[in-house]
């Protein structure tokens, strides 16, 4: 085994760790982004927005409630609406077993309910799910560098198969479509949106920031314990050459993926909504019909002409026909278009006036 000593039994556990904490962060600011949205459109549609929060508060209940679980604290209530939620333990137990059951809190939210996913997706992906470590790298996978290949290998592998999954999606099949919608629902609920009834707090990424570091600080010393927990199980890794310590991180890897392409999806969502508030009247629903339409048009056809990109194409047709479908509606419905139009033409009158005289 080739490799500093020092790179190996200090740096290279470090190596996933990074890794995970960096697509966690952009997991975070994806989500930051999804609430901006969500905060235009709310003046318009609160219903929806009532419903994401409570996707939101939902996922949470049930990842503390999985902490209380794990920790065998045990659940006497169970509350969940719109605006709170609320588990309380059968046994009220304090330090490592509280410190856990709050983690589960405000750091499940992130992972666990893309665990239904990343499920989903063993039965529905045939390939992706391999840890590689490239050759030249063999005799370094222990190492910080070889651990930090191995991680974004693998995650790479991985998103180059669900993305493919994902562009190629069946929308007739069922197990596809579901496979949608649980990702739409992640999508828009990963963490609430906001908070309250009457006063309407917002729960942005310093919200989130602030209390995992209320979580740290309270008990500093489960940090060290956790990380010596890390280290020693990298070293039983190493002294029996398998690759347990790096599927640990890999699949959180996968876990930040899964979530950062629901939420990137129920962007385009949010942005569609946005984006047809501005069509008056029915038109505004011609674009939602146009999805469902152009789909079944389109995969009507492919049953007469087979190819072999009849799933692919499919869907690009259905976005493009519907993204000008609605750019169109804009244009010729929309009172913002008229009014540009408008300007233009009174800017154009204004300076052939100065022109004469």
């Amino acid at each position: 085994m080739e490799g500093h000593p020092i790179d190996i039994v200090i740096f290279a556990p470090l190596a996933p760790i990074l890794g995970v904490v960096l697509f966690w962060f952009i997991q975070l600011l994806f989500i930051e982004s999804q609430k901006y949205f969500l905060e235009k459109i709310r003046p318009k549609h609160k219903p929806l927005c009532r419903f994401t929060n409570l996707l939101g508060i939902l996922f949470q209940t049930i990842c503390h409630a999985l902490g209380f679980t794990v920790t065998k604290s045990g659940i006497s209530e169970f509350y969940i609406s719109v605006n709170y939620g609320k588990v309380a333990p059968k046994k009220q137990k304090k330090g490592i077993f509280e410190w856990v059951s709050n983690a589960f809190l405000f750091l499940g939210p992130f992972f666990i309910p893309a665990s239904l996913l990343l499920i989903c997706l063993i039965f529905l992906m045939r390939s992706g799910f391999e840890i590689t470590i490239l050759e030249q790298f063999a005799e370094l996978k222990y190492t910080f560098v070889g651990q930090l290949v191995a991680f974004g290998t693998s995650l790479s592998s991985f998103s180059t198969s669900f993305f493919s999954f994902l562009g190629s999606l069946d929308l007739l099949h069922p197990g596809h479509l579901g496979f949608l919608i649980l990702m739409i629902f992640l999508g828009m609920g990963i963490r609430p949106s906001y908070i309250g009834e009457q006063k309407v707090s917002r729960v942005d990424m310093v919200y989130d920031l602030r209390n995992i570091w209320s979580l740290i600080r309270n008990k500093p010393l489960y940090i060290p314990i956790i990380f010596s927990f890390a280290y020693l199980v990298f070293y039983l890794s190493l002294f029996f050459s398998q690759d347990w310590y790096i599927t640990i991180f890999i699949f959180l890897g996968w876990l930040s993926i899964v979530s950062i392409a629901s939420i990137t999806i129920s962007h385009l969502i949010i942005f569609l909504i946005k984006t047809t508030d501005e069509i008056p009247g029915f038109w505004k629903l011609v674009p939602y019909l146009m999805l469902p339409i152009s789909y079944i048009l389109i995969r009507t056809l492919f049953y007469f002409f087979i190819t072999d990109y009849t799933f692919s194409v499919s869907l690009i047709v259905m976005i493009i026909s519907t993204i000008l479908v609605t750019y169109y509606l804009m244009r010729a419905k929309s009172d913002r278009f008229k009014t540009i139009r408008e300007m233009k033409l009174l800017k154009k009158k204004t300076q052939g006036d100065a022109d004469e005289q």
